[in-house]
């Protein structure tokens, strides 16, 4: 662990700040003891994503439908309409 006095703070805080972001903890010092302790934020911890189904999904949307070529391009037709391009 680094040390740091309150006087290396205000004059050196972008380096002390450096060895933080590094992963190292620093203790302050004020006239040689300790009062404060700067430590890197601990990572929250991870969250399982659930993963999305999307053939269930569009089974439960359209069943069985199968599309004919015909109303493919009549629906990209109109998604399409306005946009430039």
């Amino acid at each position: 662990m680094r040390t740091a006095t309150v006087a290396d703070l205000r004059n050196h805080f972008p380096e002390v700040v450096a060895w933080v972001d590094q992963g190292e903890e620093v203790e302050i010092l004020r006239r040689g003891r300790p009062v404060a302790r700067l430590v890197p934020p601990s990572a929250p911890p991870a969250r399982p994503v659930p993963k999305v189904d999307f053939k269930a999904q569009n089974k439960r949307i359209w069943g069985d439908r199968v599309f004919t070529m015909k109303e493919v391009e009549e629906m990209r037709a109109f998604e399409l309409d306005g946009e430039e391009g």
